[in-house]
């Protein structure tokens, strides 16, 4: 998340895309940074899926992921 606030501190637009398993911590980090940045939630797990898995994934995270790196808070 650091990396994130740092390109927006910057004036660009950033993210991050994580599993779901990862919510309560990006919330946590969030409110003890006072920074909340774009984010995009897949299902969990992600590294014991097959490629094709993967591909259906990208393709159903797709325009949320774009949308989230065209947004500028700027």
């Amino acid at each position: 998340m650091h990396d994130i606030m740092d390109l927006d501190s910057r004036g660009l637009p950033g993210g991050f895309v994580a599993s779901s398993e990862f919510i309560e911590a990006a919330e946590a980090q969030a409110a003890s940074l006072g920074f909340d940045p774009f984010k995009v939630f897949v299902e969990h797990p992600i590294q014991d899926r097959s490629e094709e898995e993967i591909i259906h994934l990208a393709d159903r995270y797709f325009s949320e992921v774009i949308a989230l790196i065209s947004t500028s808070n700027c």
